[in-house]
């Protein structure tokens, strides 16, 4: 066997492990960047069944003759804002996230504020179109929550890959890059002021 010949086998040994260690490192990452995408995918598909139950409240507090329209038309604004900021998950960045979640925190402020009218209604709170949109609202709000958990936790996963040395140094000349995060609303951290009165 020609001298010449060992060094050029484990060249090439060498350079297809090399070869085979970034095409692993690649493939994992577009495997978890499409995971998180995903993921995006069903936070706003949360969030649009949120706003498909804004046209049933309508329907409801229509029939209420006295019901004060000003915070109905405020829901409706917010809905209409919510559902014009939407985000295409290959543009998923810190600021297109941060004008979603204002979006969408002020369609929740405008129904808090309509729920706590409805209270002073109790002939339409007690309906049972009301009750089921309700209880509609409040599973929704949970399968959003879960939504945007379950995105955090890919987007981490996803961040955690392309950020580890030395899978960094390739995930750099591949294009990948850090994903942002779902964070809560500015003012979330404080606790609702509860004030309970007895007579």
């Amino acid at each position: 066997m020609k001298k010449w010949l060992i060094p050029v086998i484990i060249i090439v040994v060498v350079l297809f492990g090399v070869y085979r260690w970034a095409v692993g490192i690649n493939n994992t990452a577009v495997e978890l960047e499409a995971n998180a995408k995903t993921a995006w995918s069903n936070v706003e598909s949360a969030y649009q069944r949120r706003s498909d139950l804004i046209p049933n409240l309508q329907r409801i507090v229509q029939g209420a003759a006295d019901f004060e329209r000003n915070t109905l038309r405020e829901v409706i604004e917010a809905r209409s804002k919510a559902t014009s900021t939407t985000i295409d998950a290959n543009n998923l960045t810190a600021e297109n996230l941060q004008q979603f979640q204002e979006a969408q925190t002020g369609l929740t402020s405008a129904l808090s504020r309509l729920l706590v009218t409805i209270e002073r209604y109790p002939e339409l709170k007690a309906t049972q179109n009301f009750q089921e949109f309700q209880s509609q609202l409040e599973g929704t709000e949970n399968r959003i929550n879960v939504a945007r958990d379950r995105y955090n936790e890919a987007v981490n996963t996803y961040d955690i890959h392309i950020s580890k040395f030395p899978n960094s140094i390739l995930a750099g000349w591949f294009g990948f890059e850090e994903m942002p995060r779902y964070e809560a609303a500015p003012g979330s951290e404080n606790a609702p002021e509860v004030n309970f009165e007895f007579q």
